[in-house]
């Protein structure tokens, strides 16, 4: 469910909690353009920032937090833990990691950022710290990132909490129709990363959905940009998207998206562009021997 302001729309969790639709992911932002694109993000009016301890970047965020003039419990603080940081007490100390980095008592959304497939048990006893951590009030909501459908069944069965989130590649050229029917089917909410596309051009080069002639004919239409089409798409299908940017006027400009909405049968027309090729690896593919980086304290 959304609700809010024109101006700030929320979405309700499955756990009654509110978070701001729209967020400001900081995935591959340089530590030292962190602070001053978050700060940035602030002004301009966004209060939901979304990093992870694999970005290295979290201690940044906090910086701009502490530095921003506004109270904590104005800014929602997303955050996820790595695959090295998996089970139960690892995930615990992950969580103490991020905390002190972000320089916050209580992290209001906290993933698992990946599944680790090779030994999903350790995931599942990931997922029991987090519920521990819930249960404590040390985090308001928690959740996963990049599970498939078939991974959720799993980790429902064998917990106690059903995630709130599901943080999943989501645009219009890679929609992930069967990733987000698995979430609806549990009440989770989908949370879009890259959700103006970039990623797809990791293989894809020569495919830009902000270049798409449906895109472009709506951005004339409402007189916006290709980008703020398809961030009101990801909002008017009631989803989270987090679009990630260091430059104040881009920064900006995704945020400019709550002075129109899109009819159905424009969400369609978007929709219909899926071309259903993933931009980058396939979550299950990655490994502790490949990518099980040390988070340092």
């Amino acid at each position: 469910m959304t609700t809010g302001t024109p101006a700030q729309p929320h979405v309700t969790l499955n756990n009654g909690v509110q978070m701001p639709a729209l967020g400001l992911g900081v995935y591959q932002s340089a530590p030292e353009e962190t602070t001053d694109a978050v700060l940035a993000a602030l002004k301009t009016g966004y209060r939901h920032i979304d990093t992870a301890a694999a970005y290295f970047n979290e201690e940044q965020v906090g910086q701009a937090i502490a530095r921003s003039g506004l109270e904590r419990a104005e800014i929602f603080v997303e955050t996820k833990l790595w695959i090295s940081d998996y089970g139960y007490d690892a995930a615990l100390r992950g969580f103490d990691k991020s905390a002190r980095k972000l320089g916050v008592d209580q992290i209001d959304l906290l993933l698992l950022h990946q599944p680790l497939a090779e030994d999903f048990a350790q995931t599942i006893a990931a997922y029991q710290a987090l519920e521990t951590l819930l249960a404590d009030g040390r985090v308001r909501a928690i959740g996963v990132s990049n599970q498939t459908p078939a991974e959720l069944d799993r980790l429902i069965a064998e917990t106690a909490v059903v995630p709130a989130v599901n943080q999943i590649q989501v645009h219009p050229y890679y929609t992930q129709p069967d990733w987000r029917a698995g979430n609806d089917r549990h009440g989770i909410l989908t949370q879009s990363w890259s959700p103006i596309g970039g990623s797809y051009n990791y293989g894809n080069a020569d495919k830009n959905p902000l270049e798409d002639p449906v895109v472009v004919a709506l951005a004339e239409k409402y007189g916006k940009t290709g980008v703020q089409v398809v961030l009101r798409w990801h909002l008017d299908h009631g989803w989270s998207a987090i679009p990630k940017s260091v430059k104040p006027h881009r920064i900006a400009e995704n945020f400019d998206v709550f002075d129109f909405t899109l009819t159905a049968d424009e969400i369609a027309s978007i929709d219909a562009l899926d071309t259903g090729v993933r931009g980058g690896p396939d979550p299950d593919s990655l490994n502790l021997a490949e990518h099980g980086w040390v988070i340092p304290d």
